[in-house]
Order: C-alpha cells, then sequence, then structure tokens
C-alpha cells in the first residue's frame, strides 16, 4: 500500500472517538490539512527510506496548521515547497486557531528539527532521498483554556485504542519503507518504535533516539542542534 493509502486508513480508523475531561476539543489535521499532508507523502514518502524518524503527535503551531509533522509554516512552505489546501476543523477552539499558511505563531520544536535538516540538506529532496519524518498519532487535544495535551497526560485506558490503531499505522510505514535506521525523536516516540520492532519481529531493525527539540525542555534550550547532532553521529547516522 502507498504512504496515502496507509494516512486514509488511519484517519477513517480514528472517526467515532471521545475523550473525557480535561479533553475539551480534539483536532485531526488529517482531515483539514488532508491536502497538504498528502502532497507531504506523495513529494517526499516514496520509496524505501534508511531512516525514519518518529514524533509524537502534532504541536499547535506546526502539524495542527500545515498538516505535515513538526510543521513550522517557513520550513514546510519555503524548504518543503508545499502549498495544498487547508481548511479548517469542524470545530475550531478560539485560542486555537487553524490558519494554515497565514498563522503568525512559530512552532519552536519544528523550527529546531527542520532547520537543523535544511542546514544540512539545503534542498529537500536530497534529506528526503533518504529520511523521512512521521508522527505516531496524528491527533491534537487541548483542555478549556487551549493548553495543549501530550498523549502522555491522558489516562491509560482511553489511549489504549488510539495506540492500538497508531501502532498499526506505523508498522504498516515500516513495512513499507524498509528503513534501516528508526529514530524517536524523544523518549515517547523511542518507546513506541521499540514496541514496532519487537511486533513485527524485524532483529535487522535498528532504534534509537534523538533529543526531543521542544522548548519545555531545558537541555534542549542549551543547544538542540550540536546534541541532536552528536546522538546522530554516535548512532553512525
Amino acid at each position: 500500500m502507498s504512504l496515502i493509502s496507509l494516512a486514509e486508513e488511519l484517519v477513517s480508523s480514528l472517526v467515532g472517538f471521545s475523550f473525557p475531561p480535561p479533553v475539551a476539543m480534539t483536532y485531526n489535521p488529517l482531515t483539514y490539512a488532508w491536502v497538504n499532508h498528502q502532497q507531504y507523502l506523495k513529494k517526499y514518502g516514496q520509496g524505501e527510506k534508511r531512516v525514519l524518524f518518529l514524533g509524537m503527535n502534532p504541536g499547535p503551531w506546526g502539524m495542527s496548521q500545515t498538516g505535515v509533522p513538526f510543521g513550522e509554516i517557513p520550513a514546510v512552505r519555503d524548504w518543503m515547497k508545499l502549498d495544498g489546501q487547508i481548511t479548517k476543523p469542524e470545530e475550531e477552539h478560539p485560542k486555537r486557531p487553524v490558519d494554515g499558511f497565514a498563522c503568525k505563531r512559530s512552532e519552536v520544536s519544528g523550527k529546531r528539527l527542520w532547520g537543523y535538516f535544511a542546514e544540512q540538506f539545503p534542498n529537500a529532496e536530497d534529506f528526503f532521498q533518504d529520511h523521512f519524518v512521521l508522527n505516531f498519532c496524528p491527533l491534537v487535544w487541548m483542555s478549556e483554556t487551549g493548553a495543549n495535551i501530550t498523549p502522555d497526560k491522558l489516562p491509560k485506558e482511553v489511549m489504549k485504542p488510539i495506540e492500538e490503531v497508531c501502532m498499526h499505522h506505523l508498522k504498516a510505514v515500516i513495512r513499507e519503507m524498509n528503513p534501516e535506521w528508526l529514530v524517536g525523536v524523544g523518549a515517547f516516540a523511542e518507546k513506541r518504535l521499540i514496541e514496532a520492532k519487537k511486533e513485527l519481529g524485524n532483529e535487522q531493525l535498528k532504534v534509537g533516539k534523538i533529543l526531543h527539540p521542544s522548548p519545555a525542555s531545558p537541555v534542549a534550550n542549551r543547544g538542540w542542534a550540536e546534541a541532536a547532532e552528536k546522538q546522530l553521529k554516535e548512532m553512525g547516522i
């Protein structure tokens, strides 16, 4: 199956779920930003890759706006040269508007991650020749105040069926891309990759981790690019 077919299957599998408080609203960028996400998959997700990077779920000013993992707008628009239509979620939180490419906010994690890759590969096609970036889960949760709620903050019994759907998708993508390396962007993603490798029974897969570029991390704020580069070099990537 193509990555586009797998993403369509993921979207349909996530329909109908509801979430208890403190979740007040849920977005799925793979619906309202589907055109741009599809462009990302079609342009950069074809064929086998050497390294698959995995994030957790969309940030409020990145993938929530563009449909691209860690989707800092200048990186998506100017480096990846994606320009797919982005509409609005069915319900929109007043403090978390979806403005697509018109969004003025910066996704710091995405600015750091894509900024580093763009420094190494000024031409995006050169990076995506051997690498790809995916998120484990496409859903975004927010509280009444608009505060971001990450998957690890939701009750395990609530997340279990979501995790099963997302793990099914992750394993299918790994089969499709046949990577040498699975690299978690942060500990949450690394754990899911270890689990995916175990369930796939593929001992050839190598699993690693780089520091998450979140501004909430004091370590990342002290020099994320240098720390990530050191980790990638130690892995031999």
